[in-house]
């Protein structure tokens, strides 16, 4: 799947993303039941710099932190969709419970998380930032969540 970086690959191909010169951007999550909040999330990440990777939770670590009933998406189908929006550049799966050592690999010019997170609480936040990188919050759209839509659906 074009766009998909193997974990085994990503410090190679970081290296040479960063030959380009160009400011990656990086985010992560679930992404179960995609929805508009996650696509305005993900187009305002893509609007700090160049290049957005997403870290995408694996299915084995989405139902250690959701619960056995979850992901209701296979971790290829959420990476497919991810890569059809037009901010995604890359996807990377991962399968710790979080995306710090993703992260410490990646090396991001700019971490971006939502504003519901306090920027101390942020996973990999004080890597970034000692790295000369950055992070930012992104306000979340209101009444958009995948727990209330998937409380509606049921």
């Amino acid at each position: 799947m074009a766009g998909l970086i193997k974990r085994s690959e990503v410090e190679s191909f970081i290296k040479r993303l960063r030959r380009t010169n160009r400011k990656i951007v990086f985010t992560n999550g679930v992404f179960d039941v995609l929805h508009r909040g996650h696509v305005d999330y993900l187009a305002k990440a893509k609007s700090f710099g160049d290049i957005l990777i997403v870290g995408l939770n694996s299915d084995t670590s989405v139902r250690r932190l959701k619960g056995p009933k979850r992901p209701l998406q296979k971790q290829s189908d959420r990476a497919a969709i991810l890569l059809a929006l037009r901010a995604v550049d890359f996807v990377v799966i991962f399968g710790e419970d979080t995306p710090e050592k993703l992260i410490r690999q990646v090396r991001p010019d700019l971490l971006v998380k939502g504003a519901d997170y306090k920027i101390s609480d942020i996973i990999g936040a004080d890597f970034v930032q000692s790295s000369g990188g950055g992070v930012r919050r992104v306000r979340l759209s209101r009444d958009r969540s995948s727990t209330n839509l998937i409380k509606k659906l049921a």
